[in-house]
């Protein structure tokens, strides 16, 4: 799985909320703390209490921080970089995200491969439906900026990807990848690693498929329908399958009864 390579700087920031969002001009930009919400501070939280216990208490038990980075329940690792979005080359920085954007964030092996097309353009094909939950899409390798563009200027029946509606992130120093645990060191590239990060900045998702496994959106999107649906009632989760319209679960010995009665 040859790639084009090149050099490539491995800097990046974004700027505003337009559908270019977080995307800017090479200048650079200062770091802020993130600030989070209480629920995902500190260690998780064990309840004692046999039975009833209180909305706020039914929540601490449901949100959980991980020990270790990039772990679900974390502060996703930040990065700058360079990208192309919209055959240019931009600087993208993750934090610029934070408090205003849920992003999906994912990786794969190398351009101008075979899988890989088939997920980056079904992203892209599908990028209004994320747009309209509040969602931005990155995609990431270790290939340079100059072989990003190559395969987005390369037509679609030709195993190119024409033009995205997201950036692809060049990421050659392979930082970004190690960061996230899906870097094969021996092999130098990427595991099919897909991250769903919310608006303070936590990792709320993640799966790893092996180079020959390739990704759904729709999956995609159902994962993310229902953690925004459990962000928004946080007193509710949800089972298996769960798409929105459907009946979702309390969290509660007595009042799940409900919902397995209904099934």
């Amino acid at each position: 799985m040859a790639c084009v390579a090149g050099a490539s700087m491995a800097a990046v920031v974004p700027s505003n909320l337009n559908p270019k969002a977080c995307i800017s001009s090479l200048k650079p930009v200062s770091r802020r703390p993130i600030s989070l919400h209480s629920s995902f501070s500190g260690k998780p939280v064990v309840s004692r209490t046999p039975r009833s216990l209180s909305s706020a208490s039914r929540r601490r038990i449901l949100v959980v921080r991980a020990s270790e980075v990039p772990l679900v329940g974390n502060v996703a690792p930040d990065f700058e970089a360079e990208a192309v979005f919209d055959q240019e080359f931009v600087r993208v920085k993750l934090s610029d995200y934070f408090k205003k954007k849920y992003v999906i964030l994912f990786f794969y092996p190398l351009d101008f491969t075979f899988v890989c097309p088939t997920e980056i353009t079904a992203f892209s094909d599908r990028h209004g439906e994320f747009e309209k939950l509040n969602t931005e899409i990155l995609g990431v390798s270790v290939d340079s900026v100059f072989s990003h563009l190559a395969w987005v200027q390369t037509d679609r029946k030709s195993g190119g990807l024409g033009d995205l509606a997201y950036p692809l992130v060049s990421d050659v120093t392979k930082s970004i990848s190690k960061s996230y645990g899906v870097l094969i060191p021996d092999q130098g590239i990427a595991l099919r690693g897909l991250f769903i990060i919310d608006k303070e900045g936590v990792i709320q998702h993640s799966t790893i498929n092996n180079l020959a496994i390739g990704r759904s959106v729709d999956e995609t999107l159902r994962t993310l329908q229902a953690l925004q649906y459990v962000q928004e009632n946080p007193d509710e989760v949800c089972p298996a399958g769960w798409k929105p319209g459907e009946k979702s679960m309390k969290p509660d010995p007595k009042l799940s009864k409900e919902y397995f009665a209904a099934i």
